[in-house]
């Protein structure tokens, strides 16, 4: 072995590298007989030959996988499922002083109007559940829908209270919900990725790609971003003049040199390099066939609202039900352009936001459908919402009223909503107060959500831990004791 070769493999076989890796002993040997093993450190020990393998969740799962449907810069839960007559009455009048000492804004000045809904809401289905006229599809499978009322959050600006949203920490570096999820359960399907992302609405979400990164997780575990037009992934197929045989035996190649590699200087990241070339060997076909939505039946695409061939939250809708199906473990949808300010026509509750509606309403609405027709919505959860909610009163920019309708950034209250995957269908849980501006009734938070998403995959969220910085981390955030699961929502 060639000194420097030596020397690096010394380096990775510390006393402390040996303590934290090392899974011996009688209860390991316990562990490893019920199908999953543990390090000292209390993190999971991988196959770094198999790092998405798939492993028994700790207690019963209600759920095998997650598609969690983002929609970015914040839907007004005003205009959608929080209906507040007596917010109508205060309609046009000046914002009362006690509404505004100690908030922060991202915008409004000086004495705002109160903002009454802007469109008209009813009860809908056997559960009674209040949607406005801009969701006329999604207000008739209401019945299999639980409601969150009462959500808040610590952070008024998109980027921080994305990431908060989606890794449980407002700063970069943390790992993504979907990159705990499938380190803990790996996937059912080894040809594709277990963490899947599809985006739509013409731009990323503010919060860039740490929303769906890996952060000190292995790499492996990261969300892959794919396309609804094109490459599923970007340099998938082969370039002119390389045949699938060239490709197979230039991966021979290359596996034996990470091979050596890693038995030299024994670091299990040039192992999981090599399973990840080979992933994406096999997604040239697999993946080309689970995005290919042109082979589904006309009445399917009727159902989503499907144009094959472009990008658009329908056809990401559609495209997360065929990934479902094939064993992804966690699919991330965003959609784009929710930020109702009213600084312009696109940013105006009666023109952009209408039209977000309508992008969404059918294709939402049909996703819970087929997922329910076909026996996956019991062991699939949906998850709907943003990361924020919006005020009760109208946005004013220097004090002075906008030209458009809008409202401003509401980190004290807002809604999502659940379907299928163990929560109470036809339900809704907590309040905001009579203004819908902060939740006052079986307030959930960022974390207290996380905590229940992974209850449901079959987690205790205090138990699926990595060490990094010197302690055990996780994604419900060391820092923030009193995190809980929703046990309200819970069928």
């Amino acid at each position: 072995m060639r000194p420097e070769y030596e020397y690096a493999r010394l380096q990775h076989l510390t006393r402390r590298h040996f303590l934290s890796k090392c899974s011996t002993g009688l209860g390991a040997m316990w562990l490893a007989m019920q199908g999953r093993s543990w390090g000292s450190a209390g993190a999971l020990v991988k196959d770094p030959a198999s790092p998405l393998a798939p492993a028994p969740p700790l207690i019963a799962p209600r759920a095998k996988r997650i598609i969690y449907l983002h929609m970015a810069g914040a839907p007004s839960q005003h205009e959608l499922f929080d209906y507040k007559p007596e917010l109508a009455k205060l309609n046009g009048k000046e914002c009362p002083q006690e509404f505004l000492e100690g908030k922060q804004f991202a915008f409004i000045q000086g004495v705002p109007k109160m903002l009454g809904p802007q469109f008209s809401f009813s009860q809908h289905g056997r559960s009674g559940a209040w949607v406005s006229d801009r969701l006329p599809e999604f207000s008739k499978v209401v019945d299999d829908v639980c409601f969150i009322k009462s959500m808040h959050t610590d952070q008024f600006n998109h980027g921080p209270a994305q990431l908060l949203v989606h890794t449980g920490s407002q700063n970069l570096g943390a790992p993504s919900i979907g990159a705990w999820a499938t380190y803990g359960l790996g996937s059912e399907n080894q040809n594709l990725p277990g963490f899947i992302v599809l985006t739509s609405g013409g731009r990323n979400p503010d919060g860039g790609k740490s929303l769906w990164g890996s952060g000190y997780l292995p790499s492996v575990y990261q969300g892959v971003q794919c396309r609804s037009e094109g490459e599923p992934v970007l340099y998938l197929d082969n370039p002119p003049g390389v045949s699938r045989d060239l490709r197979r035996r230039s991966l021979d190649a290359l596996d034996k040199l990470n091979a050596s590699i890693a038995e030299e200087v024994g670091d299990p990241e040039t192992v999981t390099r090599v399973s990840q070339y080979e992933m994406a060997y096999r997604m040239q076909s697999s993946a080309t066939d689970a995005f290919d939505i042109s082979k589904e039946p006309e009445w399917v695409h009727q159902l989503y609202g499907t144009q094959p061939g472009k990008e658009a939250f329908a056809n990401n809708c559609l495209l997360a039900r065929r990934l479902a199906e094939r064993g992804t473990r966690f699919i991330q949808l965003f959609h784009w352009g929710w930020d109702s300010h009213g600084a312009a026509a696109s940013e105006a509750l009666n023109k952009g936001f209408t039209d977000r509606c309508n992008e969404v309403d059918r294709a939402m609405s049909g996703l819970l459908i087929d997922l329910k027709q076909r026996g996956l919505l019991e062991d699939t959860l949906v998850v709907w919402g943003g990361e924020f909610g919006r005020t009760p009163m109208q946005e004013n920019r220097g004090g002075e009223e906008m030209a458009f309708v809008g409202r401003d950034h509401n980190p004290g209250g807002f809604t999502i909503w659940l379907a299928g995957g163990g929560v109470k269908p036809g339900f809704s849980f907590g309040e905001t107060d009579p203004i819908g501006y902060e939740a006052v009734k079986d307030k959930v938070s960022v974390h207290d959500l996380h905590a229940t998403m992974l209850h449901l995959l079959g987690f205790d969220h205090e138990k699926l831990v990595f060490p990094s910085q010197g302690a055990n981390q996780r994604l419900t955030n060391i820092t923030k004791p009193g995190t809980k699961v929703v046990k309200g929502i819970l069928a």
